[in-house]
């Protein structure tokens, strides 16, 4: 015989506040490290000078 199961008992996982904040978090976290990648980025450029920006004749 068929047990019958209602639709909100068979579904394997709801959507919840906790997949949210891991999700928001993860999405925090990779927008942190994208900005520090490029502050850092940005020192190593300004710190060493370009060879076609050295002064004519030296």
């Amino acid at each position: 015989m068929v047990k019958i199961i209602p639709h909100n008992e068979a579904r394997q996982g709801r959507w919840g506040w906790h997949v949210l904040i891991v999700l928001v978090a993860a999405l925090l976290l990779a927008f942190a490290v994208w900005g520090g990648v490029g502050f850092y980025g940005e020192m190593l450029d300004n710190g060493t000078p370009a060879a076609d920006t050295a002064a004519p004749g030296g």
